[in-house]
């Protein structure tokens, strides 16, 4: 997620930064014989997609929202975003060996890579749409967003 924004703005503001500093740090490095490698993980199973906790969330802050905004995006939205919350359950993987693969590779490695995917979908999924125009992205990306009350 730090390529693509897709299923969570504030994480993929922090991939974002992690992103730019790592390759920050890769270049100013350099000059020291530091090489400095940038894990891109796919999704996987952790706490951070756990549909439960993010569930509780979910529910927690639209409880917290003004009327206004529940108004807007419509009680649907809630409904349809964790119902797509349980769809993308199914696509994540509990092999986190494949990201720690990556890492030891990195470290143990005379000629390390600058970046590593793990996981399937980062290799066949997020990686290639992140080359594409941002139009065709977008276009695959939105249809699977909950469509507000305003735009139903």
């Amino acid at each position: 997620m730090g390529r693509m924004s897709f299923f969570g703005g504030g994480y993929c503001i922090s991939k974002y930064g992690v992103e730019a500093f790592s390759d920050s740090l890769r270049l100013e490095m350099h000059s020291f014989g530091v090489k400095v490698c940038v894990i891109e993980p796919g999704y996987f199973k952790t706490m951070i997609t756990n549909v439960e906790n993010l569930e509780k969330n979910f529910h927690d802050s639209w409880g917290k929202l003004p009327e206004e905004i529940k108004a807007s995006y419509g009680e649907n939205y809630l409904r349809e975003y964790v119902a797509l919350l349980k769809v993308l359950q199914k696509a994540y993987s509990s092999n986190l060996s494949l990201v720690t693969n990556c890492m030891e590779h990195a470290l143990t490695s005379l000629h390390p890579r600058t970046r590593y995917s793990a996981g399937w979908d980062a290799k066949l999924l997020y990686i290639p749409l992140s080359y594409l125009p941002s139009a065709l992205s977008d276009a695959l990306f939105t249809f699977f967003y909950p469509k507000s009350a305003g735009r139903a």
